[in-house]
């Protein structure tokens, strides 16, 4: 993921693992590894400068890659690390720098630039090489647990267009024309049936049905063009009730997804919408979207993730929030029937100054 301002941000890098309960960031003295719920730091290693950490579940597996600051660290270097023993397992090498890095218990992905290679995670059997457009941002998102442990790949330079990837069965499943500009964000649903996406203009978000590639649903983020910096559904096995996006506007944007796509189910189809196609038939949905203003400073990167939620009587998430000037919030979102907001950051923590419990 890119930076707003590479050279002084202290954070080069930072990624929630599989299932949410772990985050690792990367800094120009090495990664550290942190318990989500508790924002207790678990693991540190002083190595140099990592453009990349991923951690596989709760595991004792990281995917790391160096910034190339150190003649040591290549940027087109993946090691696989086990941070019981503190050792490398497998490394591989690549032409061109490394700029994403997704995995689960079955596949590693590499995303270069023009490239995006999947390997078979246990013997690093490489299955596909897929030739993607230029993606110099290294932009995808993974389902790691959904059935084809799909993923997401820009489809062009100029039009927000995505291709969806069935890794497990190594086949194109559908290509989505989601914005009439470039992305910059998308993600995937924790089952992979709804993906998000945003463009380089940043005003709509849409959330696209991965089945049905022409069905979407439509929220407007704002009337200015704003940076999307991250894109995070609320964990459900079925429809989530929740998305949340950080801006470089420093707010924190949250949607409510649940009422609004069991809503639209329910609705009849009309002669005149199964004429018109649903990118261009969506209508803005109105009262589900909230903003929580200066969240994070103006301009900074951040990553966002909901941990929780509960709907009774009225809703209530639990938002944590990464920023690349090295602080972590956990934010508390609360909803009443009214419609009534209120938030308040519960904690916050400076993660470059953590020490760990058991060095």
């Amino acid at each position: 993921m890119a930076t707003s301002h590479p050279k002084a941000s202290p954070i080069l890098c930072a990624s929630f693992n599989q299932d949410n309960s772990y985050f690792s960031i990367g800094t120009r003295d090495g990664f550290k590894v942190f318990h989500a719920s508790t924002g207790r730091l678990c693991y540190e290693k002083s190595l140099g400068a990592f453009s990349i950490v991923e951690m596989l579940f709760s595991s004792s597996l990281l995917a790391i890659v160096g910034a190339g600051e150190q003649p040591s660290l290549s940027p087109r270097r993946l090691c696989l690390f086990n941070k019981v023993t503190g050792a490398p397992l497998r490394e591989l090498n690549f032409l061109t720098s490394i700029l994403a890095i997704r995995v689960n218990r079955k596949r590693l992905i590499v995303l270069l630039q023009d490239k995006t290679y999947i390997y078979d995670l246990n013997s690093l059997a490489i299955l596909d090489t897929i030739d993607t457009v230029p993606n110099a941002k290294g932009l995808c998102a993974f389902a790691p647990g959904s059935e084809g442990s799909y993923l997401a790949l820009p489809a062009s330079t100029e039009r927000g267009s995505v291709l969806i990837y069935n890794t497990i069965e190594l086949s194109s499943l559908c290509q989505i024309d989601a914005h009439r500009s470039a992305l910059t964000a998308i993600a995937f649903c924790s089952s992979g049936m709804f993906l998000a996406t945003a463009s380089e203009q940043g005003t709509i978000i849409r959330v696209h049905l991965v089945s049905q590639a022409t069905k979407s649903y439509s929220f407007r983020r704002g009337t200015y063009p704003s940076t999307i910096y991250s894109l995070s559904f609320q964990p459900s096995v079925d429809i989530p009730d929740i998305l949340v996006a950080t801006s470089s506007s420093g707010s924190l944007h949250v949607f409510f997804l649940g009422s609004v796509i069991n809503e639209r189910s329910r609705k009849p189809s009309t002669l005149l919408g199964s004429m018109i196609p649903d990118s261009f038939n969506d209508a803005f949905e109105s009262g589900q979207h909230h903003v929580i203003h200066n969240v994070v400073p103006v301009g900074v990167k951040s990553l966002d993730n909901v941990e929780s939620t509960s709907t009774t009587p009225a809703i209530r998430a639990c938002i944590y929030i990464i920023n690349h000037n090295g602080y972590f919030h956990e934010c508390i979102f609360n909803v009443r029937k009214s419609n009534d907001t209120s938030w308040s950051i519960e904690r916050e923590h400076n993660l470059l100054d953590a020490i760990a419990d058991n060095p």
